[in-house]
């Protein structure tokens, strides 16, 4: 996950509220559901002395906000009185969670937060194309119809001069038509930060219209055969760059001067010094560890991080303050299945 958005959070004043629940809405009774979600909600809130101000903000983004399509999960983040995060989820977080503390608390976002990559489907034929721009969430961004040239756009049977003329005209038409939509696609890719093009359709003009593409947009273009598996196609991408993470990570780690640690002593220690390029979180349980006045000044203990010059320090949760630190130093964060020490890894900038 790309933290940059998240910056806000590290820079502000708590205290930070962070709420994490189901908010569906796929049933007659959608409404209600979310009344008494939002019940609970607050009375755990509450118990554990949430601003009055934080309660407020969060029941009118909750109740006055926009209404899921089916099944969805949402987050808000809010510092005091302000709600700085409201996003729908990927999918519903295995529990409700409501939490009041010195930092904000997104290990959650790194689990469920992972949306689909944004992405570009074009549905063509050897005459034009349909080409879609869509978010993150699955929501369309932009649209665009290319339609070329129809006749002749098939190659002809038979010999002579004529019938030769005819073939390279309908050749000449066919690329063409490919070339425009090839460049439509492109545009619209390069407009929407697509990180996925898929390409589906008719056999020839999808080749062809794949053939027509810039090398960058060539290189993040997938075929298919209908554009409905584009979600497939999108999540089966990020999947493959989660894996591709882990096993960075991994094949660093068995190296003895590789690029990656894990424990939450090598971890704060690279935090420290704006040393980690991506964070990897798993289940890092109820661990504490020490910060100083900015969420980079991170330890293990007291007495080494003031021995690192920190004028203040302050026990937190290593499961919030440890990402908090991953994004004070503009570090990518990724939640992982698999076991890590103390519940947190890291691939680092350099030895």
């Amino acid at each position: 996950m790309d933290t940059t958005t998240l910056r806000p959070l590290v820079d502000a004043t708590g205290p930070f509220t962070s709420v994490y629940f189901e908010d569906s809405h796929d049933t007659a009774d959608a409404e209600k559901q979310l009344e008494l979600k939002w019940r609970e909600l607050k009375d755990s809130l509450t118990a554990q002395h949430a601003p009055d101000g934080a309660l407020s903000a969060l029941e009118a983004a909750i109740m006055d906000g926009a209404r899921a399509t089916g099944r969805s999960g949402r987050v808000l983040l809010a510092a005091g009185a302000e709600v700085l995060v409201d996003e729908q989820l990927a999918g519903p977080p295995a529990s409700t969670i409501a939490r009041v503390s010195g930092l904000p608390y997104l290990l959650p976002l790194a689990r469920y937060g992972e949306l689909r990559l944004s992405h570009v489907v074009a549905d063509v034929d050897q005459v034009g194309g349909a080409i879609r721009a869509y978010d993150a969430h699955g929501e369309e961004m932009a649209s665009e119809e290319v339609t070329g040239q129809e006749h002749p756009v098939h190659k002809t049977r038979g010999g002579g001069e004529a019938h030769h003329r005819m073939q390279h005209r309908a050749e000449e038409i066919r690329h063409h038509n490919a070339s425009d939509v090839a460049a439509a696609v492109a545009r619209l890719a390069e407009r929407t930060g697509a990180e996925l093009i898929v390409v589906a359709g008719e056999v020839q003009g999808r080749k062809a219209v794949i053939e027509e593409l810039p090398e960058a947009a060539k290189s993040i273009a997938r075929e298919a055969t209908h554009a409905d598996v584009a979600d497939e196609l999108a999540e089966a991408m990020r999947q493959s760059r989660l894996s591709e993470v882990t096993e960075r990570f991994r094949g660093a780690l068995n190296q003895p001067d590789g690029l990656a640690v894990q424990g939450l002593e090598a971890v704060t220690a690279a935090l420290r010094e704006a040393n980690v390029e991506t964070l990897l979180a798993g289940d890092p349980g109820e661990d504490m560890v020490c910060t100083g006045s900015s969420p980079a000044q991170i330890a293990l203990g007291e007495e080494e991080l003031k021995a690192y010059g920190a004028s203040e320090t302050h026990r937190c949760r290593a499961d919030e303050a440890v990402p908090a630190a991953a994004i004070a130093v503009n570090a990518d964060l990724v939640h992982v299945d698999e076991g890590l020490v103390d519940g947190f890894g890291a691939i680092l900038r350099h030895r």
